[in-house]
C-alpha cells in the first residue's frame, strides 16, 4: 500500500515560502526544565461542535492573512483554527528564552505577537488549536544527529523531500516536546495538536536504521510515547489550578480507520484513544489510492471515501472489543485477528481532517461539501480543514450563508 502524506507542495507569496505540508518512560528523560509562564492567560471552553480550519505559521504572522481568517471566521459557521506552533521545518513559530526551545525559533515564519494574536481570535470566541509537528524534525536533528533516524552505510537518513525525522525512541527529546507544549498553552492555546508522531514513510525505507527501542515494535514505542504525553501533560498540574489541564489531539494517517495494522509507521487507532481528547484521522479523499470502498478513481465519490472511513472509525472508537467494532461497517483490512477488550469511547472523539486544496483534481464546493455531509451521517459533528495555500476557495463558497430574498 502506498501510504500518502500531507501534501508537499510549496506555495510562494508575500514574500515568504509557505510549505505543506505500553510502559512509562523512565523518571530519567522527565521534563527537567518548566519554564516560568505568563500569568492572566484565559482558554476557551472546547465547543460542543469544532469546526476548524488550518493556518500555516507563516500567515499566522502576516497581517493580510490574520484579516482573511478573522473575516471568514466571523461570517461562517466556523469556530476553530489550528496555528501551527512547529512546522515542518521544525522551527518555531514564536520567541521564546526557555533554554530547550529558543535555539529552534524560526527567523523566517511565525508570530513575534503570538500571544496577541491568539488573544485576538479569543475576543471574537474563536478556539485556538495549535499544531506540534513531533517526530520530522530537521531543526532537531541538525542539533543532535544522534537523535534522528539513521542511515544504512551512515549519516541521517532523510524522506524523499529530504527532511529529517527523529527516532521515536529518542526518549530524551520527548522531554522537548512536552516542554514546547506547556509553553504554548500558557500561551494562550486552547488545545495541542500534535502531527508527524509517526516512523517515517515516503523514502528509501530499507536505509532507515532505528537506535533506539529495540526489542519493541513500532506502534509499542509510539504507544509509549503517546503515554508520556498524556502522563505529562494531562496529569502534571503546575498552576495548582484544575482548569490547567490542556486539551490534545493526535493526528494520525486516515488509513488508520480501515486498517488494524500499524502502516509501517506504528500508527494503531486504538493504541492512540486511551492518550487523546481527540483524534483527528487524515481522511482527505485524495490520499486513499485507487480501489478504496470499491472505487476507481477515490475523487469521483468524496462522500463514499469519508463516510466508509469516519463510519468504520466511529464503530471500532466505540465498540468493547477489537473485532465486534467492524459489524455494520466496512469489512476491515486486517492482518492480526486477535479479539481484545478494550475501553468504549464516544463517538465524539473522532475529529477528522477534510480536504479544501486541488490535488490532484480542482475540489468544487459541492465536493468540500459532501465530505461534511459524511462527517454528519456518521454521527459527527465536528470537523477540521486543511488547505495549505490557506485560501479554502471551495469551502468558502460551500459554508456561505444563503441568498436573503429581498
Amino acid at each position: 500500500m502506498n501510504i500518502s502524506w500531507r501534501s508537499s507542495v510549496l506555495i510562494f507569496g508575500v514574500g515568504f515560502l509557505i510549505a505543506v505540508g505500553a510502559a512509562a518512560a523512565s523518571e530519567s528523560v522527565a521534563p527537567k526544565i518548566s519554564f516560568v509562564r505568563s500569568e492572566g492567560v484565559e482558554h476557551i471552553k472546547t465547543p460542543e461542535s469544532v469546526r476548524g480550519i488550518y493556518m500555516t505559521q507563516c500567515a499566522a504572522g502576516t497581517p493580510s492573512f490574520r484579516k482573511d481568517f478573522l473575516k471568514m471566521l466571523d461570517e461562517t459557521a466556523l469556530n476553530a483554527i489550528v496555528i501551527d506552533i512547529r512546522d515542518y521545518s521544525g522551527k518555531i513559530a514564536f520567541p521564546t528564552e526557555n533554554p530547550v526551545l529558543k535555539e529552534m525559533v524560526s527567523d523566517e515564519c511565525g508570530a513575534r505577537d503570538m500571544k496577541e494574536w491568539v488573544q485576538l481570535l479569543h475576543d471574537h470566541d474563536v478556539y485556538v488549536i495549535g499544531r506540534i509537528t513531533v517526530f520530522q524534525n530537521p531543526a532537531y536533528t541538525k542539533l543532535h544527529p544522534e537523535q534522528a533516524v539513521q542511515k544504512k552505510g551512515g549519516g541521517i537518513w532523510k524522506d524523499k523531500n529530504g527532511l529529517a525525522f527523529v527516532d521515536v525512541g529518542a526518549k530524551e527529546y520527548w522531554s522537548t516536546v512536552v516542554e514546547l507544549s506547556k509553553e504554548s498553552y500558557a500561551l494562550g492555546f486552547d488545545e495541542l495538536n500534535f502531527d508527524y508522531i509517526r516512523f517515517p514513510s515516503d523514502g528509501d525505507m530499507k536505509a532507515a536504521v532505528y537506535s533506539f527501542g529495540a526489542g519493541k515494535s513500532k506502534a509499542e514505542a509510539l504507544e509509549e510515547f503517546f503515554k508520556y504525553l498524556h502522563d505529562n501533560l494531562k496529569s502534571e498540574n503546575p498552576q495548582g489550578d484544575a482548569s490547567w489541564v490542556p486539551m490534545m489531539s493526535a493526528d494520525l494517517f486516515g488509513y488508520v480507520t480501515v486498517h488494524d495494522d500499524d502502516l509501517g509507521i506504528g500508527q494503531i487507532l486504538e493504541r492512540a484513544l486511551p492518550y487523546f481528547d481527540y483524534i483527528d484521522p487524515m481522511v482527505y479523499p485524495s490520499h486513499y489510492n485507487s480501489g478504496f470502498a470499491g472505487l476507481k478513481n477515490v475523487n469521483s465519490d468524496t462522500y463514499k471515501v469519508v463516510a466508509v472511513s469516519m463510519n468504520t472509525a466511529v464503530a471500532r472508537t466505540t465498540a468493547t472489543t477489537t473485532r465486534n467494532a467492524f459489524l455494520g461497517a466496512v469489512a476491515i483490512a486486517s492482518t492480526s485477528p486477535q479479539l481484545y477488550e478494550k475501553k468504549s469511547y464516544p463517538a465524539s472523539a473522532m475529529r477528522p481532517w477534510l480536504q479544501s486544496f486541488d490535488y490532484p483534481v480542482e475540489y468544487t464546493p459541492a465536493m468540500v461539501a459532501s465530505q461534511i455531509k459524511a462527517n454528519e451521517d456518521a454521527g459527527l459533528t465536528s470537523y477540521l480543514f486543511w488547505d495549505a495555500a490557506n485560501r479554502y476557495r471551495s469551502l468558502r463558497q460551500a459554508l456561505a450563508p444563503p441568498a436573503v430574498d429581498r
